[in-house]
């Protein structure tokens, strides 16, 4: 395998870079330090919320570029733009369609902030790791001056079991992606992580054999198509697995930084 070709590095957070306390490693900051040297450019992609993700990795902030709420949102050149966001409207019905579902919480997600109108602690508990910039509120249908990106679905058994088999109307207008095992994303049609990526390696005229993707969950697999080396973590989804053209360990065995070290020692420094 011959990874010297490659200048882009794109991986998911939860699952795939963070291990399961949600941490990022000490040994992929210093990889990271190796990659600039190289001139490979790092790009984190994920269902996360933009301000959880630079939270994450501050110290390296201003020298990648960020894909947050499952390709609604991107940061390149220190430049953030929305790129794909949901209608007052569409926010509307999906709210109204996802009441009637016993048990699932509702996260309203916008550029300034996160908005819920549950008080249930457990759920806020869970929830406040993903987003660090919230705020309660009485109704979500009352929410009107921000950008709307997506609307996240908790469940506390399954996404994919309790919340998917009642949305099909939804489905059939807005992207719906099972994004881990209690998240459920409803976004723009056209938004998910690889619209964005496609965008970014046009921008930055890099090709998919020039690129490496790493994903664990089913919003991972459209970016993984834009990538020869794309990897699936050892604990990803069937989906991915069968997507990914390789795999790596899983994120509590730092499958990213294994594959990295790889590529850090195939690429000579200019």
């Amino acid at each position: 395998m011959n990874l010297s070709e490659v200048k882009l590095v794109v991986t998911d957070m939860d699952g795939t870079l963070l291990n399961n306390n949600s941490e990022v490693s000490d040994r992929f900051f210093n990889q990271f330090e190796e990659l600039k040297k190289r001139n490979i450019h790092f790009v984190a992609a994920s269902g996360r919320q933009y301000q959880s993700i630079l939270q994450k990795l501050d110290s390296i902030k201003n020298d990648i570029s960020i894909i947050a709420e499952n390709g609604g949102v991107m940061q390149h050149n220190n430049e953030t733009n929305i790129l794909l966001k949901l209608s007052s409207e569409d926010v509307l019905k999906s709210i109204k369609t996802l009441r009637e579902i016993t048990d699932c919480y509702i996260v309203l997600c916008g550029r300034k902030s996160a908005y819920i109108e549950t008080t249930n602690a457990d759920f806020i508990s869970k929830f406040s790791e993903y987003y660090t910039a919230y705020t309660s509120v009485n109704d979500l249908t009352q929410v009107t001056d921000d950008d709307f990106l997506k609307i996240a679905v908790y469940h506390f058994e399954s996404s994919e079991a309790c919340i998917l088999p009642h949305i099909s109307d939804i489905e059939k207008e807005f992207q719906v992606t099972v994004s881990g095992q209690n998240w459920l994303d409803i976004s723009h049609e056209d938004a998910n992580k690889g619209y964005a990526l496609k965008k970014l390696q046009k921008d930055m005229g890099i090709s998919k054999n020039e690129t490496m993707v790493f994903g664990d969950y089913n919003n991972d697999l459209q970016m993984l198509e834009l990538a020869h080396f794309s990897y699936a973590m050892k604990n990803a989804h069937p989906n991915v697995k069968r997507v990914a053209n390789f795999e790596t360990k899983s994120n509590m065995e730092q499958g990213v930084e294994t594959i990295l070290e790889n590529l850090i020692q195939s690429v000579k420094i200019d």
